[in-house]
């Protein structure tokens, strides 16, 4: 059996640690804080900043509703591109344009003018 003054030896005095100083006891707290705050940051910014996605949200919305226009305004200009087709080439769609917009009249026709409805005149 060894000798209980041997182990008492070989054992090696705990000293007191030493406080340390303020610095290092705020140091982890404060960083801590300093990493929250930042990701709130990025959080806020990748949510509500310029291009976040209430923004592009926005945007899509936007996006959708364009592409609805460019749909309309292309399906009103093949239709106006076959109505300029049918004035270049149809004698009869030139007449027909003619009388309808320009309100004129043929050689052989008479044109008669209403009187104005009352309703007309009130206005």
């Amino acid at each position: 059996m060894p000798d209980e003054r041997s182990q008492s030896v070989n054992e090696v005095p705990v000293e007191a640690e030493e406080p340390r100083p303020w610095t290092e006891r705020i140091w982890r707290p404060a960083g801590t804080v300093v990493a929250v705050c930042l990701a709130l940051l990025v959080t806020w910014h990748v949510i509500s900043g310029q291009h976040g996605l209430s923004s592009w949200h926005r945007m899509r919305g936007e996006d959708h509703e364009l592409q609805i226009e460019i749909k309309k305004l292309s399906e009103e200009n093949q239709q106006l591109q076959r109505e300029n087709q049918k004035l270049e080439n149809d004698p009869e769609a030139i007449r027909h344009h003619a009388r309808e917009q320009q309100h004129w009249a043929a050689p052989d026709e008479i044109i008669y003018t209403l009187p104005a409805n009352e309703v007309d005149q009130e206005k």
